[in-house]
């Protein structure tokens, strides 16, 4: 079945639409996968539309991250309503989906740092729409056991923020 995109300048007016509606910068794959959400764009009309974006001062690209500007802003408002209406539903799916887990991502924090006496810090930061909700530093002894309870943070932090509260209010027997 072919898409709805037509032609070159409708793909530019999707990759505005969406740049529009992520809440940070994102690198080339992600703006191909969400951009890709029509069956008639293909990859090489898609990468010169990109670059042709960024020669034109509608986004920039930082450090591998596509950023839409104030201009490709307000190009995206005025043309968002010439992309089939289909199109902008599945985006928005797609979008609302990457957005998510751009917000877990940013809400949840494991770095592991080494201390001068060869030990290592494990700072683990949980975050919610309101701020902090939880900024844990440990000592651990050996790299490998800083990088896995960074990871096991990452993968269930609600489950190690129940937990901890559960142990602090548990009652002495």
């Amino acid at each position: 079945m072919p898409g709805f995109i037509q032609d070159k300048l409708e793909i530019k007016f999707l990759i505005l639409y969406i740049t529009a509606r992520v809440i940070e910068p994102i690198p080339f794959d992600t703006v191909l996968d969400l951009t890709l959400c029509d069956d008639a764009i293909d990859y090489f009309d898609f990468s010169d539309c990109l670059a042709d974006l960024v020669r034109t001062e509608h986004l920039t690209l930082e450090n591998d991250l596509y950023a839409i500007t104030a201009k490709g802003r307000r190009n995206s408002q005025i043309c968002e309503s010439s992309l089939p209406y289909s199109v902008r539903l599945r985006c928005d799916r797609n979008l609302s989906e990457w957005n998510r887990r751009l917000r877990r991502k940013n809400q949840v924090r494991a770095v592991t740092e080494k201390r001068p006496n060869g030990t290592y810090t494990v700072k683990l930061a949980l975050d919610d729409d309101m701020g902090s909700v939880m900024d844990l530093r440990l000592m651990v002894v050996r790299e490998d056991m800083a990088k896995v309870l960074a990871e096991k943070f990452r993968k269930a932090p609600e489950k190690l923020y129940g937990d901890l509260i559960q142990v602090l209010l548990k009652e002495d027997e």
